[in-house]
Parts: structure tokens; C-alpha cells; sequence
């Protein structure tokens, strides 16, 4: 468990890349892991490579974006539960890239069209910057346990784990409006009415939080 906290914590938005390729043997573990997770979700999610348009428009320059020619585009029936779906199984695939050694950036409004084959029923819900940064990143200043949860001195190590893995979850502009809470072995996340992205960033909280916490530990609320 250690190991993906370590991966979690290395973990950092990176919006500028350099002009090197994927190796081919890294596009496809990929794309396992892609397939492996579309299995799993039902979702649609498609990666492109050296591919320059997605982020060489307007948006993408007003988001500074550099020199992005690798994406991953999460797609899925246009469903209520779509977005928190994208957030979970799309932080899955981000934490996989950053294990082997890639660096990514989730944008939400800062891209142009994607190359995504999108069927009637389904959309795209966001798009995730993929590549060899040109930096690691910077970690953010982030909000402490007691901000975000109802973590007590006799809570159990598994939940001072999650909590701590969900603060590592990358939010829309490092908003942090999450809410953890822990009751018996049952844990509720909840996020505010208002905001941007908050279904998505709810799916990547739960992601970190079962990492963290141990699948085996809790129940969802």
C-alpha cells in the first residue's frame, strides 16, 4: 500500500511537455490497462498518440498547455453516474501512467476537439493530458484531515489512510470541496451543490480513498 501512496504523493498536474514519444512498450501496457478498466466500468475510454489538434487550439493555449500530442479521452453512456465513473476509473489510469514514469494533467474545458469515436448514446467527459513532462510538476497547498472529514483521534489507521490518500486527489483548480465521513465501517463522501468538475473529482476522491484505505476496510454510504 505504501508503493501507490508513494506513486499518489510523486503525482503532480504537468501541463507543459517535451517532444518525445511514448515507447511503443509503454503504450501498450496503456492500453491494457485501458481495456482492463473499460471491461471493468463499461465505459469507453480511448488514448491517442501522437496526436498535436486536441490541444493546440485557443483553449489550449488560454489552460498553458505546451507541446501535447498524447490524451486520454474518458467517454461513457451518457449516464447521471457517468462523471463520477470518469473521476474513479480515469485516476486509475492517470496513477498506472504516473507508475511508469509519464505525467498527465486532467482538463476539463482547456482543449479543442478530441479525436474520441463518441456513439449517440454516449459522451465525452473529460480529457486527460498524457506525456513526458518537461517538469514533475509542484505539489499544491492542500487543506489538512479535519478539513475534509470527521477523523478523530480513535478513528481506525484504515480511515486515516483514505483521508490522507484523498488529499493527494488532484480537484479542479485544487478546490478541495470534498467531504469524508466515517461511521461504524461505513464511509459517506459527499461534495458540495456547486461547483466545476465535482462529480469527476468525487470519482478520483474515491479512487484515492479506497487505495489508501483498503477496498476491504469500509462500505460506501
Amino acid at each position: 500500500m505504501s508503493d501507490i501512496m508513494e506513486v499518489m504523493r510523486a503525482r503532480h498536474s504537468v501541463r507543459q511537455y517535451l517532444e518525445k514519444p511514448i515507447p511503443a512498450e509503454l503504450r501498450a501496457e496503456l492500453d491494457a490497462c485501458a481495456c482492463e478498466l473499460n471491461a471493468k466500468s463499461g465505459l469507453n475510454i480511448q488514448i491517442f498518440y501522437d496526436e498535436p489538434q486536441c490541444f493546440s487550439s485557443r483553449m489550449a493555449h488560454y489552460g498553458r498547455f505546451e507541446n501535447c500530442k498524447n490524451y486520454i479521452c474518458m467517454v461513457g453512456k451518457n449516464e447521471p453516474e457517468l462523471d463520477e465513473k470518469c473521476g474513479y476509473y480515469g485516476e486509475m489510469l492517470v496513477l498506472k501512467a504516473q507508475q511508469l514514469g509519464l505525467n498527465t494533467c486532467w482538463a476539463a474545458l482547456t482543449h479543442g476537439k478530441s479525436m474520441a469515436a463518441i456513439a449517440p448514446s454516449e459522451k465525452e467527459a473529460i480529457v486527460i493530458a498524457l506525456g513526458f513532462g518537461k517538469t514533475q510538476g509542484a505539489p499544491r497547498k492542500s487543506k489538512k484531515a479535519e478539513d475534509v472529514s470527521n477523523l478523530s483521534p480513535d478513528a481506525p489507521d484504515w480511515f486515516k489512510r483514505g483521508v490522507e490518500a484523498a488529499l493527494l486527489a488532484p480537484t479542479a483548480v485544487n478546490q478541495q470541496k470534498f467531504s469524508l465521513k466515517l461511521n461504524g465501517n461505513t464511509v459517506t463522501a459527499r461534495h458540495p451543490l456547486l461547483g466545476p468538475c465535482l462529480k469527476i473529482d468525487l470519482g478520483i476522491i474515491k479512487c484515492h480513498f479506497e487505495l489508501g484505505a483498503g477496498k476491504e476496510n469500509f462500505i460506501w454510504g
